[in-house]
């Protein structure tokens, strides 16, 4: 029998190394962006075309390369950050694995351009699924462009399981925004078909946050420090009221680079205990300074995932420091002096005897009603004249209008077929003789009504919430939301991946009843909502609330676009628990849910309808 084990090609290698390092575009944007880093960059530029599918070009100031090093990068497991096994305990650079590279030139066209700064010409390689087409000088700025061209065009199966093009750019600005938060000091730009999405000049972290998230995010910050003999910490956290439905805004950053750790994500939450709404996340972006020693942050491909010596320290060392912070600044307005906030303009500056009150004229002895005293008595004989011959004369006996007004309120008149003037019921008692079903409310919750076999019991809210998810899929459907117009149309602000979201999602909102349009950058003005929500919220609430409960049920759910969008606009617009009722409105939701095709089965999977017989009550009673 022949040897089966065989050495696999380094191109089969390297695709397959692929499939760990590059998921999706949104994977290889971080990994050359992580590289400007380490190349000592102050200055980077991200351009996407067609969601990266088409191209992902990253421009940065950096040392450069040589030419040798620049054909070098291509290769597996070569790198210029570690020598021997011991430099991964020291490790404080972004990138270390030297697959990246070699990774992405196996599985699309890569074209390179890079200059030292000490050099005078650069070089420029191009690559198609790791072989090298060309290496020539050439003239170039100092430090390096590389760019991606026709990702997976060698792999059509990795390239059919990309989703649409918002939802990978979605993917792309959440690891672009990882970046910049996390390196506040250096200046990103994010071009994507031809449209600058993002302009983040170097500053500090708080207005790197403000820059990313928006301007409202001013109020919203706290700030954390902390430094002990194990980790440095600082960042900051969110005030609890603007605490959101998602997990969207939750970075965790050690050494400077992003991780994902529900251990750390829960010392931050048990922080926030008892002062935070029910099923609500705070803001967070915390930096996590520890001996490189101390963890070890080769444990997963995307080196996402961090291993800790002393977890359970670091554990309560940020749920202290939250803590602290929030009841440190979170008992006063925050104010932010960079701000004008100055009113001396507003206030005069005279003294205070040269101000003269203002007075006001006025007759003590008018009189309003008495109009034979306050005009000539010839005009007031003629303009009743005047009017008389306008209403055709005065009628007699005009007091007798007003005796129905003497009658008691528990009698009145009225006749029937006959003719036959007889008492009717006042409308108090009306109410206690209700006509057809019996309908009650419990505790504002429930609604309790008589059947034939006992009764049945309602969740008002559940029943509500499936009526409403009904009848938007239908819409949706048939594009024919009803809409009422706003008054005042209201102006609201996104950040980048919310605005992109909503353009992603804007046909199915127009057909749900929303009028919404673009107005400039990260802006939309909202004229109108759908006419089933009710009064009392504003337009620009109405819609943020659907974008949170939408990422909500996109994360947890995984639905299609259209059933998420009617179920969380459904659960936005229904009535909610503690809502008092009125007999018509209760018989309305009765009749409509009876009406709906799954009447018993709320959003959730959980029952909407529970009976009991009046054998079930006999039996309770020992009958």
């Amino acid at each position: 029998m022949s040897d089966i084990i065989k050495l696999l090609p380094d191109a089969v290698a390297n695709q397959i190394a692929a499939g760990e390092v590059v998921q999706r575009p949104a994977s290889a944007v971080k990994e050359l962006i992580e590289n400007a880093i380490d190349a000592g960059a102050d200055k980077i530029q991200l351009i996407i075309k067609d969601a990266g599918k088409t191209l992902i070009q990253v421009i940065d100031n950096g040392c450069g390369m040589s030419i040798t090093d620049a054909r070098l990068c291509f290769e597996r497991h070569a790198t210029s950050k570690i020598r021997k096994a011991e430099d991964l305990f020291a490790i404080r650079t972004m990138g270390f694995r030297g697959e990246a590279m070699a990774s992405i030139a196996a599985i699309a066209h890569v074209e390179l351009k890079t200059r030292r700064h000490e050099d005078e010409l650069g070089t420029c390689i191009v690559i198609e699924g790791t072989q090298i087409t060309s290496q020539e000088p050439i003239a170039a700025a100092p430090g390096t462009s590389i760019s991606i061209k026709n990702l997976f065009f060698n792999t059509p199966a990795r390239r059919n399981f990309l989703k649409s093009n918002p939802v990978e750019m979605r993917h792309i600005i959440e690891e672009f925004q990882r970046v910049a938060l996390a390196h506040p000091k250096i200046f990103f730009s994010l071009h994507s078909d031809g449209n600058e999405m993002f302009h983040l000049p170097a500053e500090g972290l708080k207005q790197r946050i403000i820059h990313i998230f928006g301007n409202n995010y001013n109020q919203r910050l706290v700030p954390v420090e902390e430094s002990t003999t194990i980790i440095n910490l600082n960042g900051f956290i969110g005030k609890p009221e603007y605490a959101k439905k998602t997990r969207g805004e939750q970075y965790f950053f050690v050494n400077n680079r992003f991780i994902k750790d529900p251990y750390l994500n829960h010392a931050v939450l048990n922080a926030y205990d008892e002062i935070l709404p029910a099923e609500s996340f705070p803001l967070y972006v915390l930096f996590i300074e520890i001996e490189p020693a101390q963890i070890d942050i080769n444990v997963h491909p995307t080196k996402t995932e961090i291993k800790y010596q002393d977890e359970k320290s670091i554990y309560a060392i940020i749920r202290s420091a939250v803590k602290r912070s929030l009841g440190k600044y979170n008992i006063t307005p925050s104010l932010d002096f960079n701000q004008e906030t100055g009113f001396s303009h507003m206030i005069s500056q005279k003294k205070t005897e040269d101000i003269i009150p203002p007075t006001i004229n006025f007759n003590p002895q008018f009189n309003p009603f008495d109009i034979g005293n306050n005009q000539p008595k010839e005009r007031h004989s003629n303009y009743t004249e005047s009017f008389e011959k306008k209403i055709g004369g005065i009628p007699q006996n005009w007091d007798t209008l007003y005796e129905i007004a003497h009658k008691t309120n528990s009698q009145q008149l009225t006749f029937d077929s006959a003719n036959k003037q007889e008492p009717l019921n006042t409308v108090d008692e009306q109410q206690e003789k209700p006509a057809g079903k019996t309908i009650f409310q419990l505790h504002n919750r429930f609604i309790l009504s008589q059947i034939r076999s006992g009764f049945m019991l309602i969740d008002q809210q559940a029943a509500h919430e499936r009526i409403l998810f009904e009848r938007f899929l239908q819409q949706l459907e048939n594009h024919q939301g009803a809409s009422q117009q706003s008054l005042f149309p209201q102006t609201i602000h996104l950040n980048t991946a919310d605005f992109e979201l909503i353009n992603d999602l804007l046909p199915d909102i127009h057909a749900l009843g929303f009028q919404i349009r673009a107005f400039g950058k990260n802006t939309f003005v909202v004229e109108g909502i759908p006419a089933d929500i009710g009064s009392g919220i504003s337009e620009s609430q109405v819609l943020e609330q659907l974008l949170e409960a939408y990422k909500n049920n996109q994360n947890e759910l995984k639905l299609n676009k259209r059933e998420n969008l009617a179920r969380s606009l459904a659960r936005n617009a229904s009535i909610k628990a503690g809502t008092a009722l009125g007999p018509d409105e209760m018989n309305d939701i009765i009749d409509k849910l009876f009406a709906c095709t799954s009447p018993n089965i709320s959003l959730s999977g959980k029952p909407i309808i529970i009976t009991f017989t009046l054998k079930e009550l006999l039996e309770k009673f020992e009958k």
